[in-house]
């Protein structure tokens, strides 16, 4: 039986940016979801038997933000009359951060709203590729943005989406942060999907590149204990290679309907969410059904479904024969092996050499490096493993150079 864990939900496609490494086809469609097929979802959802323990709604695949707050009002209003009482229930947004302002500020903190804001490093390197529309770069909008929650105190991680350019600055990234106060991070690749192909991919020397990025900002993470509650790479894959032998990687993007996603006219859409609005020869465009008209629990049984979950599960297995990172990946994920190999049925891409295998390698060489001592550490919180404290104490001994 599946187990939906993720909802990605699309309020519009419509985009006020126009990002040169942007892969979503529709975004200057203004078209907005409606009520009614918001109800259809969730009631759906909730009444599938899919769900084991909280569900994460996140607010995406277009800018969120420029609907208006009233949107989002009575779109939670509803989801929350149709939800169980005893399902627990997260609203996320991702956004570009160039529309927030007081009432933003105030909306979050009053539905307690995880918040994410791209923004790709100092000006000269964010503007690079996060244009607006005239082609003028969003970095000031992006910052004051990010500054209005400092000031308001809502809660907040960053997204970066590293190129070529930043991956050769990890100081100038480490102090931009460290000057805006931005203490929650998460790095991207740029990566090769739908009709946008990767510049830096195709950059000699690039997942070396990733690695000294890594292990540089790591490095600096660690002489500045207290600047950073949570770095994603690093914290992930730290967690992933010293998490106990009974522990079970569950890999979502693999999963059917772990994450599910709707569009803004009710198509249902499942594995990466970049699939929803990509197409395909094989798998058309990858929409399972509409909430409109069919039954959640009857896409399970789709033919297009039964196809893709045949040629991905048959991936995963590759992976799972071939690639000694196995446990921590636990078999890829299908957009990247279908934009970057020409089939689910594959094993490797650069993005999972990149973003899986040197992120794990960064933290296998330091643990060899710390040699016997690691045996000590396996007996502490496994949870803190990824934070300052086994940070200073192992990176201490990675060369600079």
């Amino acid at each position: 039986m599946p187990h939906i864990q993720l909802v990605v939900v699309q309020p519009t496609p419509f985009c006020n940016i126009n990002c040169r490494y942007c892969y979503l086809p529709d975004r200057s469609n203004n078209a907005v979801l409606a009520d009614e097929t918001i109800a259809n979802l969730f009631s759906q959802v909730f009444a599938s038997g899919w769900l084991q323990h909280g569900l994460t709604v996140v607010w995406h695949a277009g800018e969120p933000m420029v609907l208006p707050i009233d949107f989002y009002r009575r779109a939670f209003r509803l989801i929350d009359s149709l939800k169980p009482a005893e399902t627990e229930l997260t609203h996320a947004f991702q956004t570009n951060g160039t529309l927030i302002d007081d009432a933003w500020c105030a909306f979050f903190t009053e539905a307690d709203v995880n918040v994410g804001v791209s923004i790709d490093g100092p000006k000269r390197l964010h503007d690079i590729n996060r244009r607006s529309r005239s082609g003028h770069g969003t970095f000031d909008k992006t910052i004051a943005g990010i500054r209005r929650l400092r000031e308001r105190g809502v809660p907040f991680h960053v997204i970066s989406v590293l190129s070529a350019e930043s991956l050769a600055v990890p100081r100038e990234m480490f102090d931009f942060y460290v000057s805006e106060g931005i203490d929650r991070v998460c790095f991207n690749v740029e990566e090769s999907e739908g009709g946008h192909v990767s510049r830096s991919f195709g950059e000699t020397g690039i997942e070396d590149s990733y690695y000294n990025f890594l292990r540089e900002f790591w490095r600096l993470a660690a002489a500045a204990p207290g600047k950073f509650g949570f770095i994603r790479e690093i914290d992930d894959a730290t967690r992933l290679v010293l998490r106990p032998k009974e522990a079970v990687f569950f890999n979502q993007l693999v999963e059917p309907f772990a994450i599910t996603s709707m569009d803004w006219a009710g198509n249902i859409a499942t594995f990466s969410p970049e699939l929803l609005g990509l197409k395909s020869a094989e798998y058309g465009d990858f929409i399972l059904g509409n909430i409109n008209r069919d039954k959640l629990t009857d896409m399970a049984a789709g033919a297009v479904l039964q196809r893709m979950r045949r040629d991905i599960d048959a991936g995963v297995e590759l992976c799972r024969e071939r690639c000694d990172y196995f446990s921590i990946c636990g078999g890829g994920e299908p957009v990247n092996k279908l934009s970057e190999n020409g089939s689910f049925v594959s094993t490797e891409t650069t993005y999972c050499r990149m973003s899986k295998m040197r992120a794990t390698d960064l933290v296998l060489d330091l643990i060899e490096l710390m040699g016997n001592r690691v045996g000590e550490l396996a007996d502490t919180d496994i949870r803190n493993l990824g934070a300052a404290p086994l940070a200073t104490d192992v990176v201490a001994a990675v060369p600079v150079n």
